[in-house]
This record gives structure tokens, C-alpha cells and sequence, in this order.
């Protein structure tokens, strides 16, 4: 039987266009992926911060709390660019509001070569979002809101984070999608973190270019520095 390869990612941005196409002139700084085989955490996690050689919008510094100071040594798409097509490639890519994650994808691999394959025609395209609107019709299906609704610990969740809420669109991915009785949770079918604690989806112990001390002094920009 062929092996079931999902990645779940989320991506963090410089900001994005009020008019217009979103993406244009706009970067990527963070991607945040899980891969899954035949729906089980393999322990893979690729992560990574980026240099987008531009400055960050105030908007967008205020909801990931990512500045320009600390990512001004890390490295540029192009680099890593390999690397992420060859985890993506020919597997499910999850995301929530997909489209929105897929298209700043595309923007940066046009930056490269402009007669890049889109990413939708080298991967299926799943999207979390629109799994939760069929499920929850004229429900908030926010991750936050689906994070409440299946009783999920977001705690970690204090800013938009690339890693943190790729974790949990895992969860939630899961949840949503594994049959009728779990669409409303009881305490003995929340998620058992327990269950996975050796498993590396919830540490950084294999986490790609991105590391602990990484995350660490992510986490001292913000408290220390409140200006881009």
C-alpha cells in the first residue's frame, strides 16, 4: 500500500498589500512544517527563520513579533528553497486558508525562476479552513476558535508563530478529520500529547536550521525590542 505523506505548514510574512494581490513585494520570514505518514507524526519538523531583505510592516511585527534585528543573519529563501521543495514535493501540503500560504510559496520561488511550476501542481492542496467551514457552518473557524472547539492547549499560542500554529493546525487537521465521533470531543478523545511525548513534533530536537537558541532569543527580541 502507498504511503499517505502529508505536510502541515503555516508561513509568517513581512505583511501584505491592502489592495491588490497580497503577496506582491511582500516576503516570507518563517515556515513552520509537520510531516505526517499515513496520519502519524513521523517526527520530521522543518523550520526555519528568513531574511527578507526588506522591512517588516508594524502590522504584521505586532502579530508575530518578528523583527528585522533578528533575522538580519538568517538565511534568504533561495537557500533553503531546495530543502522545501524536496519536503513538499508529491505530498498532501495542509494549511489553513491554504491559498493564502500557497500563493506567498509561489511569489518566492518566481523570485528565483520565473517559469517556476506552481506549488498546487506539484502537491495536493489541502485546506483547513474550508474543511472547518463545512463541518461548523456559520461557526468562527478561526485556529483559535478551532483549538476551543476540540479542546486543544494553545497556551504556547501567545503570538502567530510559523512552528507553534503548525503544530496545532496538526492537531486540529486530525481531529477534523478522523470520522464523526471525535466532531465533539470528550475528555477521553482530546488529543493525547502523552501518547507522543518521544515523539520530536513536540520539542525542537529535530527541527531544521531553526534551533532552541534560536527560539529563545526570538522570544528576548520581542520582550526587548518593541520597535521594528
Amino acid at each position: 500500500m502507498k504511503k499517505q505523506r502529508q505536510i502541515v505548514f503555516d508561513t509568517e510574512t513581512t505583511g501584505l498589500n491592502k489592495f491588490g494581490l497580497p503577496y506582491i513585494g511582500h516576503r516570507i520570514i518563517e515556515i513552520g512544517a509537520i510531516e505526517l505518514i499515513n496520519r502519524k507524526f513521523t517526527g520530521k519538523i522543518f523550520h526555519t527563520y528568513l531574511n527578507p531583505n526588506r522591512l517588516i510592516d508594524t502590522e504584521a511585527f505586532k502579530i508575530h513579533g518578528i523583527n528585522n534585528e533578528f533575522l538580519k543573519n538568517k538565511k534568504n529563501f533561495k537557500e533553503i528553497s531546495n530543502d522545501f521543495l524536496k519536503l513538499i514535493k508529491d505530498a498532501d501540503l495542509i494549511a489553513h486558508n491554504a491559498m493564502f500560504d500557497v500563493n506567498f510559496i509561489n511569489y518566492e520561488f518566481s523570485l528565483i525562476n520565473k517559469n517556476f511550476p506552481k506549488i498546487e501542481n506539484l502537491c495536493n492542496i489541502i485546506d483547513t479552513l474550508s474543511i472547518a467551514r463545512k463541518l461548523f457552518p456559520r461557526k468562527k473557524n478561526s485556529l483559535n476558535s478551532l483549538c476551543k472547539r476540540f479542546e486543544i492547549n494553545k497556551s504556547k499560542r501567545v503570538l502567530h508563530s510559523a512552528l507553534v500554529d503548525a503544530k496545532l493546525l496538526t492537531k486540529v487537521y486530525l481531529f477534523m478529520t478522523g470520522g464523526q465521533q471525535i466532531l465533539k470531543p470528550k475528555k477521553e478523545t482530546k488529543f493525547n500529547e502523552e501518547k507522543y511525548k518521544n515523539k520530536k513534533i513536540l520539542n525542537l530536537t529535530n527541527t531544521i536550521y531553526a534551533n532552541k537558541k534560536e527560539i529563545l532569543n526570538h522570544n528576548l527580541f520581542f520582550k526587548t525590542n518593541q520597535n521594528i
